[in-house]
């Protein structure tokens, strides 16, 4: 989770971070309570302290997931074709586009 420390930084106040267990670490929960954040991850298995967890929340964390899982049936996006980023980017945008208007 070293990577997601990084990541995190541009966190905004208000912000309520969905993550998997493979995130329930005491560093990204006090960054998430630093930036005045709240940090919905379920607990590890072998954590001692617990915290407040909403079940109905982390459901709209597979919402994402499967939303980059169909982002990456694009080749072009899941290869990474293009490696200007704002190339990349357009193709992300176009992508999800299409995938809205299939979901209509």
């Amino acid at each position: 989770s070293q990577p997601a420390l990084a990541m995190l930084e541009a966190m905004r106040e208000g912000t309520i971070l969905l993550a998997d267990k493979a995130y329930d670490s005491d560093a990204i929960r006090q960054l998430a309570e630093n930036k005045k954040a709240w940090a919905n991850i379920p607990p590890k298995s072998n954590r001692r302290k617990s915290f407040a967890f909403s079940k109905f929340l982390y459901r709209y964390r597979n919402l994402v997931e499967r939303f980059f899982n169909k982002l990456k049936q694009f080749r072009g996006i899941a290869t990474r074709y293009d490696k200007n980023p704002e190339n990349f980017l357009a193709a992300v945008k176009l992508a999800s586009v299409r995938i809205w208007i299939k979901n209509l």
